[in-house]
């Protein structure tokens, strides 16, 4: 779940996970990617066919069944070891037949958190590469002296789960024998908690937590009169959706557990459009839950959240002056409170849109929500819920860059989150720095979230649809967008293709980078803003635009290169000196001893000057 109100997390964990197994993969004659490796050159141009196919939930089962029958060969082929097992997560189809399966991986019968393996494959079915955070092969002590003595107590909270013995990645891709203890109970404000702490087996002390709750025709409140997908017949009509996964809406009444009593109305005439009537919050979650589903399947190919065809179900009226809404992994749900005094209830279409994303999110990548990861997991629910807001074109809720601008969260008329300016609200980052990763996961958002409307529209002042924004960037340069659905088409491909449960800023970079190479082209107008509406939120540098009177010589090194080092963070494209001579970096990497320039030519190669 994801709560919509901040709140702070005891500690920054970065994810500087590095290049892994280059020698195993050159093995089978395929390329590996780190959680941080820059995007390897794909064909010069954009290929349509990079863009996801529209998968039914029937075709979704078969490509699930297929790959789960090649998870055994292609453990042995990727060389994991005999202790390793893959396990199907997803599978994303493209247009033109290649696949992208997720894999998420046990070690000796123990589950391994933080990390997955995504292996790509052309149309022929033939490995083309491979994406996992891993720094070397998965070997750890599953049984130490110390397990016994380490081992937590199980939390006597409502809703806790006991430890359970998992293999935890840490931040340097390095396997960690840990416990996994689920802490249930309420937190201060309404919201269910589900605390997931991880700590070391050996030494029992804590490793990282995270929050598992996300927070973050009828009359509706704030759409206007709309279209509801519901079932039965005169006198007996319940609000459940059957075109679209058999989605239901519940009433939970007030209380805080529980599916709730679905809503039933006599006439199919749902709602007053006031707060006075409890169907009409109804009407808001179930019309979101609708455009959203249909926006995932009309733009991205989605059929529903897991992609399986099932709807998840929204329940609102959770609990008293509840001012909040967050999605449940655990009941494959969302839940909306009713905001201050029973008044506001918090079914906003982005909002809806918000919530939902956070199940894809959970279904794809992953993003563990703490940290960098966190932000971006935040920051996908926003920019894929305003690209939906946008697409429905409601005229009672138009489409912004503002979220949640109508529920009147603080009670002052203001948004909760502003996307050309994060900092607008007072919390927000809109630049990448050292504090982002420590930083309420809600305001780190705003870094991907400026990323995005850069990305979109571009930097400084517009008019779009009624609302003034004035858009800065970090070097002081500009960015010109390159529209909102080209920007949503490269988000969506890299969270469901590229990234990885720990992804940071700068491996979003990467993903990005890769997501926008296979649709538009590697050095397109699409690319190169891809890369320069980064640098304007401080992710990276700039690059030439495709159109400059005087592009780059790609055999000339920049002026400057610092001497080799490990330990360093290297982007592609930098230069640096080894022993007299000099090379240029081909993918982003963390350097580790003995990954020379002349030992490693899958990220260097040699350059005259």
């Amino acid at each position: 779940m994801r709560s919509t109100t901040p709140r702070r997390v005891p500690r920054r964990v970065t994810t500087g996970t590095a290049l892994v197994t280059v020698a195993a993969m050159a093995v089978l004659g395929m390329q590996t990617v780190s959680a941080d490796a820059a995007p390897a050159k794909p064909p010069a141009k954009g290929d349509p066919g990079q863009m996801p196919a529209n998968v039914s939930a029937q075709e979704y089962r078969a490509l699930i069944g297929k790959a789960q029958a090649q998870q055994d060969e292609t453990a042995s082929q990727l060389k994991l070891g005999g202790e390793v097992e893959l396990r199907v997560k997803s599978v994303i189809k493209n247009r033109d037949g290649s696949t992208h399966v997720r894999y998420a991986q046990t070690y000796d019968g123990l589950p391994v958190l933080g990390a997955e393996v995504i292996v790509h494959r052309a149309p022929s079915g033939a490995v083309t590469r491979v994406t996992q955070s891993a720094t070397g092969p998965l070997k750890v002590d599953t049984a130490p002296k110390t397990l016994a003595s380490t081992k937590p107590a199980t939390p006597k909270a409502a809703g806790s789960k006991a430890p359970r013995k998992v293999v935890w990645m840490d931040e340097d891709g390095r396997p960690v024998l840990a416990w996994e203890t689920v802490v249930g109970g309420t937190q201060r404000d309404g919201t269910p908690n589900r605390l997931h702490v991880i700590t070391d087996a050996v030494t029992g002390k804590k490793i990282i937590e995270w929050q598992g709750v996300h927070t973050g025709t009828g009359r509706s409140m704030y759409s206007g009169t709309v279209e509801l997908g519901t079932s039965g017949s005169s006198g007996s009509f319940v609000m459940r959706d059957t075109g679209r996964g058999n989605h239901e809406t519940t009433d939970l009444r007030g209380a805080q557990s529980g599916k709730g009593t679905v809503f039933t109305d006599s006439d199919d005439t749902w709602g007053n459009g006031t707060a006075s009537d409890r169907q009409t919050a109804g009407v808001d979650a179930a019309y979101g839950a609708g455009q959203t589903w249909d926006y995932y399947k009309t733009v991205h190919g989605r059929s529903g959240i897991r992609g399986d065809g099932v709807g998840a179900y929204s329940r609102v009226h959770y609990g008293q002056a509840y001012v909040n809404a967050f999605w449940e992994d655990s009941c494959f749900c969302m839940t909306y409170g009713d905001g201050q005094g029973n008044n506001k209830p918090l079914t906003e279409l982005d909002v809806a849109g918000h919530e939902m994303t956070h199940g894809v999110t959970s279904n794809t990548a992953g993003l563990i929500y703490q940290g960098e990861s966190g932000g971006l997991n935040e920051a996908t629910s926003d920019i894929l819920a305003t690209a939906m807001e946008f697409w429905t074109n409601n005229a009672s809720d138009v489409g912004d860059y503002l979220i949640g601008e109508k529920i009147d969260i603080f009670g002052n008329g203001t948004p909760l989150r502003y996307m050309a300016r994060p900092s607008q609200d007072g919390n927000s980052l809109d630049n990448w720095s050292s504090r982002a990763g420590s930083v309420d996961v809600h305001y780190s958002s705003g870094i991907a979230n400026h990323f995005f409307y850069l990305l979109s529209e571009g930097s400084g002042k517009k008019v779009i649809n009624g609302v003034s924004y004035d858009s800065p960037t970090y070097d002081n340069k500009p960015v010109t967008g390159i529209g909102r659905e080209k920007a949503a088409a490269i988000w969506y491909k890299a969270l469901t293709e590229e990234m990885q449960p720990r992804t940071n800023y700068a491996d979003a970079r990467r993903a990005t980078l890769e997501a926008a190479a296979g649709l538009y082209g590697e050095k397109s107008v699409e690319w190169t803003t891809t890369a320069n509406a980064w640098a304007a939120v401080n992710v990276g540098a700039r690059v030439n635009p495709p159109d400059d009177n005087e592009p780059p010589d790609d055999n000339e090194p920049p002026d400057d290169g610092s001497a080799w080092a490990a330990g360093n963070a290297y982007s592609a494209g930098d230069v640096v000196t080894y022993e007299g001579a000099k090379y240029r970096c081909l993918q982003a990497h963390t350097s580790m001893p003995g990954w020379t320039p002349p030992n490693v030519p899958a990220l260097w190669e040699a350059i005259s000057r």
